[in-house]
């Protein structure tokens, strides 16, 4: 590894690159912003200039209206006081991107958020080989195994279809950005009608006119949810499963799509009846494929389980170190903190019972 001076620097407005000029997904006002993917804890309002693929452009201007973005092509080299730029697919969400840093020889590449699995509203994933890989660990313990996306969605739909032939709506929490299109790609005509949450229609309306094919879709108002009650299969955000919005909705059956969901205690202390384990970031397995693929000498982790994560991968003669940031403290993130509420008996599903083997409290 090379001993020069690093090529990010740690900053209180976030990771910045001092020979280029920019900041890479700030969490602070910044002359210059790089971003991988538009999720409120990456994509924040203020900066003077933000750069991101082009892919995302219209995703991050609903999130960030009136900013001044700018969009590249993946893999288009942008050279920023010396330094080379470009942006690779992170198969997070539509618009995801790893950033690619090269300056002096050195390479580094913040991946932000991402996944490895096949999903019909983004890009796949790419590894991009570097000397330093900076890279999430979520879902960074053992226990997080995915099994096929596609089962999950199989499951999702014979629960909409008996929720149906019992009379009852079926109510589904999904990230609004993200997991709520990935769902609604993955649905058939048979599956209406679908009724989404207002905080979820603006970005379906714009994963449309990025070229995704999404179905018909309803408003979820309390008027749309009276004519069709009994037989709507409805998507909002996890904020609104748990509140008064979830009134226009008697006797429905409550459900959410999530990586958390692989985790029965998560599912029984919201009040759930079931849980689908579709996740936008790698699990445990994936993550190691990731970083394997980079071929990078140093991984610095943030946001999610780092230290057990970094121990795993020096025993693998990695130098994986944590990196302090402002990163996961997204809608989807709060499910994590559901999984270790005390339950009513007094007992708690702590991170240390989940590293090895599966638990009572996972599915196997």
């Amino acid at each position: 590894m090379p001993t020069r001076s690093p090529i990010l620097e740690l900053t209180a407005a976030g990771l910045f690159c001092p020979a280029g000029g920019f900041h890479v997904d700030p969490w602070a006002p910044v002359e210059r912003a790089i971003i991988t993917h538009a999720h409120s804890d990456h994509a924040r309002p203020g900066s003077a200039s933000y750069l991101t693929a082009a892919e995302g452009v219209e995703v991050l201007r609903t999130r960030i209206p009136g900013a001044s973005i700018e969009g590249v092509p993946h893999g288009e080299l942008r050279d920023l006081g010396g330094v080379r730029v470009s942006l690779h697919p992170a198969g997070h969400v539509l618009g995801s991107a790893q950033v690619r840093i090269e300056h002096r020889g050195e390479v580094w590449v913040v991946s932000g958020d991402y996944k490895l699995d096949p999903d019909p509203t983004t890009r796949s994933f790419e590894p991009v080989r570097c000397h330093v890989f900076v890279s999430e660990c979520t879902f960074g313990l053992p226990v997080y195994r995915w099994g096929d996306p596609s089962r999950e969605i199989a499951r999702l739909r014979a629960w909409r279809r008996r929720c149906r032939e019992e009379g009852r709506d079926a109510v589904i929490a999904a990230y609004s950005l993200g997991k709520a299109q990935r769902i609604l790609a993955s649905l058939a005509e048979d599956d209406g009608p679908i009724l989404v949450h207002g905080a979820i229609r603006p970005m379906c309306e714009v994963y449309r006119s990025c070229g995704v094919r999404l179905p018909e879709l309803l408003p979820a108002t309390r008027e749309v949810a009276r004519s069709h009650r009994g037989r709507s299969l409805v998507i909002a955000p996890p904020s609104a499963i748990g509140g008064s919005w979830m009134r226009g909705f008697p006797d429905a059956s409550r459900a959410a799509a999530s990586g958390w969901m692989l985790v029965r205690g998560v599912r029984r202390r919201r009040g759930l009846e079931e849980g689908f384990v579709v996740s936008d970031h790698a699990d445990f397995p994936g993550l190691e494929r990731a970083i394997a693929a980079t071929g990078c000498e140093v991984v610095l982790l943030t946001h999610g389980f780092v230290e057990p994560l970094a121990a795993h991968l020096r025993t693998r003669g990695l130098d994986a170190r944590p990196l302090a940031t402002r990163f996961g403290e997204d809608e989807e993130a709060a499910w994590r903190g559901a999984g270790t509420e005390p339950a009513s008996d007094g007992t708690a599903v702590e991170e240390a019972d989940l590293l090895a083997e599966p638990s009572a409290e996972v599915e196997p």
